[in-house]
């Protein structure tokens, strides 16, 4: 056996263990983080910070009394607060009898701790992990820019048969006798460029320098590789972002709709594409996967694809948004992955789509490496992606979760007393139960969904 050919395997193994252990203890540190400083605004002393499980590898206290530490085992981590009873040997429990014969110990503790505060820093962790998928928005929208309007040409991706005519600063009119839509990703816009000739070389109308001019350029949605998706056919097959698709099975092909037709009408067939790459030709075969596709009405249809993202044969000067602009823009983003998150829940539940949509821990670590290899901005945009999903879930009524203490403090609320010991000691059996099946479930789908 030749070694040496494992040391690719091996090697990318460690890459996505690696990117998964930072996305994670990134998500875990900012949720935990929420919990510990809500609760010591509330007045709630918090005795450990850890970050990760098992063995401590580093600690410290700080000059408030918490012991900050790093645990051996990166998958998780936990704030125990004053009075929580997860020590060992009953300390807590002699710590509560002691801190019940003086009020202002007592108020120092979670279980002592007024209603509000209790709910207080259990909300924080979960609205923390929505805050960081916001700023990271917002901040990548600031970075980015948003598409100046009008279009205006800031330069031409290279393709491999360069129409000269359009320039930097063109300021786009009409293409092929019609009216650009406005803005650039509106339905109309998208509606607009699908009605478009299928002509390699279409005629464009810019302004530049203050003149109306006519001049020629590349079909503007050509068959470029704008981004490949993790765990996708096209990632399995070598594509790379900026790849130009210039036939498929044999017949040339220029427009990205077009190859969408070919995986959509193949059947799930073997597809046989010419790739333009640095201005060498390369040839790659992949099989199209089934996936379900979340639509705009928020319902799903299972469709064929090769997990390609398209591009524009334009790259669009851009302008950098304002802060409330940029904010706005990363509620939008951390809003459309709840909404998108509940319906693929819900349909997974009534059966409309596979439960195979749902990942667990080497779904995750795989989906983690992908988009660490695409580069910084692709991994810290998933990074935001996977905080919102992880809030999301620990908002869920389930005893266990933070969304189930919060049940309980809701009953607590209304009857004028916490659940009976007995009560929360079933529930939490329960939660628990329910969250370990989950995992399993999850962990299962990992390993054998196809």
């Amino acid at each position: 056996m030749d070694f040496t050919t494992l040391i690719p395997q091996f090697s990318g193994f460690i890459w996505t263990l690696a990117a998964f252990v930072i996305a994670l203890s990134v998500i875990v540190a900012i949720h935990e983080y929420g919990h510990y400083i809500v609760g010591r605004w509330c007045g709630i002393k918090a005795d450990v910070f850890s970050l990760g499980f098992g063995p401590v590898l580093y600690s410290r206290f700080d000059k408030h009394g918490t012991k900050w530490q790093i645990a051996a085992l990166p998958f998780g981590g936990y704030v125990k607060f004053a009075g929580d009873a997860n020590a060992a040997s009953g300390k807590d429990e002699a710590a509560m009898d002691e801190a019940a014969a003086d009020p202002e110990q007592l108020r120092a503790t979670m279980h002592g701790a007024p209603l509000w505060a209790r709910a207080l820093t259990v909300l924080a962790g979960p609205v923390f992990n929505f805050a960081l998928s916001i700023i990271v928005f917002a901040a990548i929208a600031l970075s980015l820019g948003t598409v100046r309007e009008p279009l205006t040409v800031e330069a031409i991706k290279p393709l491999p048969v360069q129409v000269e005519g359009l320039q930097k600063g063109d300021i786009l009119q009409s293409i092929a006798g019609g009216d650009v839509p406005q803005p650039v990703g509106s339905v109309e816009y998208h509606a607009f460029m699908d009605a478009l000739p299928l002509e390699p070389v279409l005629e464009y109308t810019v302004l530049r320098d203050g003149q109306l001019l006519t001049v020629e350029g590349p079909y503007p949605q050509p068959a470029i590789v704008g981004g490949v998706g993790p765990e996708t056919a096209a990632l399995e097959a070598g594509l790379e972002t900026g790849d130009v698709i210039t036939a498929i099975d044999g017949r040339e092909t220029f427009a990205f709709r077009q190859l969408k037709d070919a995986v959509e009408g193949g059947g799930g067939a073997p597809l046989l594409l010419d790739v333009w790459r640095d201005g060498e030709t390369l040839q790659f075969t992949l099989v199209p996967k089934s996936t379900d596709e979340p639509q705009p009405d928020g319902g799903f249809k299972n469709v064929l694809r090769i997990g390609i993202s398209s591009d524009s044969a334009i790259t669009a000067a851009t302008d950098t948004p304002g802060l409330w602009e940029a904010a706005q823009r990363g509620v939008a983003g951390t809003w459309r992955i709840i909404t998108g998150s509940l319906s693929g829940l819900y349909h997974m539940v009534t059966g409309a789509i596979s439960s195979c949509n749902m990942s667990g821990p080497v779904g995750i670590a795989k989906v983690s490496g992908a988009m660490a290899s695409q580069g910084p901005v692709n991994f810290i945009n998933f990074i935001a992606v996977l905080s919102t999903a992880v809030g999301l879930l620990n908002l869920f009524p389930i005893p266990a979760l933070d969304g189930g203490h919060l049940t309980f403090y809701a009953y607590e609320a209304v009857a004028g007393k916490p659940p009976s010991d007995k009560a929360l000691r079933i529930l939490m059996s329960i939660g628990i139960t329910l969250v370990l099946s989950l995992m399993v479930f999850a962990l299962y789908n990992d390993l054998f969904c196809p």
